[in-house]
């Protein structure tokens, strides 16, 4: 798949730009652990262009995370264009990507992200603003419709190619079911059959495996997917649908410090310790921890433990590194129970 020179290689799989959680570090170990490309979280077009430092903040960009896209959002065309020549002068992403699909009312209430499928025209016009105003090459996510009354995105797909973005991401929902029921993946796989498209279409929704995500290119033929919810607590699902994809299995051994086999339990104990020092390398001991640890207590590795809730309340009132690595250890010997 490519997106202009940009080559992400046979079926690609992307970190999904997520509010408060892809930040820079965990882009970072994300790239490390195999995602083909990595989005920063929203980043709204309003604050960039009156400088609000906690959204310049934002555009922090390493070169070890790249490809990397940054996610604008926004209901004005000039301050999505003004915001992109910012986002394209300061980080120099390899990707601006246009938030057409998130469904949150603070959001889309405001007629930003999804609330933008209201009003299609205005969509259309903020969509060639930003293309015309930079030489970064631009992308699109949005979601197939306001309501299931109202599944445009057949139609918006070709729009939407036509304003000159270079690749779209669907998210298989409509705004009225946010995150509930199952994403529909065959309006996906009608917009990537239509041949009057030739822009790379990504599927988005409900990729919580290896398996799902090879079904979803064997069954669809997108040219890439995007993983989402499912990367809390679990930043090797990477490695897991690299490895399920193609036949050599991603090398990860000089990213994360452990001993243990690559993929093995003792293993994903030591990756997600990886993501606590980053995170806290990046800002500082108390709030790098704040930032991740909500990754810690969600993440599936700590299913198997018995009354796992005390451990969980443990984990998010950790507020130094040593108190939570030994939280964390504890549960190596609860992990190999039989």
């Amino acid at each position: 798949m490519q997106i202009r020179h940009l080559n992400l290689g046979d079926r690609p799989v992307f970190l999904a730009p997520m509010e408060d959680v892809t930040d820079a570090a965990f882009r970072l170990l994300c790239r490390q652990l195999g995602a083909s490309m990595v989005y920063s979280e929203f980043v709204a077009a309003d604050a960039l262009v009156r400088e609000i430092p906690s959204t310049l903040n934002k555009l922090t960009v390493s070169d070890e995370e790249r490809p990397v896209v940054i996610q604008i959002y926004g209901k004005d065309p000039i301050a999505m264009r003004d915001a992109a020549q910012i986002v394209e002068e300061r980080a120099r992403p390899d990707v601006i990507d246009m938030n057409f699909g998130c469904p949150v009312k603070k959001i889309a209430g405001k007629g930003c992200g999804s609330g933008l499928l209201q009003n299609v025209p205005l969509l259309l016009d903020i969509a060639r603003s930003v293309v015309q105003s930079v030489k970064t090459p631009v992308t699109a996510k949005t979601r197939l419709g306001w309501d299931s009354e109202h599944l445009i995105i057949e139609t918006l797909a070709e729009q939407l190619q036509d304003t000159g973005i270079e690749a779209l991401t669907i998210h298989g929902r409509t705004r009225a079911q946010m995150y509930n029921g199952e994403a529909d993946w065959s309006l996906i796989r009608q917009v990537k059959a239509n041949p009057r498209l030739h822009i790379p279409i990504i599927g988005n929704g409900d990729i919580a495996s290896a398996d799902d995500a090879h079904q979803r290119f064997e069954e669809t033929g997108v040219d890439a997917v995007m993983v989402g919810r499912a990367t809390f607590g679990r930043p090797w699902i990477f490695k897991e649908i690299y490895d399920r994809l193609h036949e050599a299995p991603l090398a990860v051994d000089n990213f994360i410090a452990s001993d243990a086999p690559v993929l093995s339990t003792d293993w994903k104990l030591d990756v997600l310790k990886t993501q606590v020092l980053q995170s806290v390398a990046r800002i500082d001991e108390r709030r790098g921890i704040l930032h991740v640890r909500r990754h810690l207590a969600a993440s599936p590795i700590f299913k198997g433990i018995p009354d796992f809730k005390q451990l969980r309340i443990a984990m998010l009132r950790a507020d130094t590194v040593d108190a939570l690595f030994d939280i964390i250890e504890t549960t190596r010997p609860l992990l190999h129970k039989d």
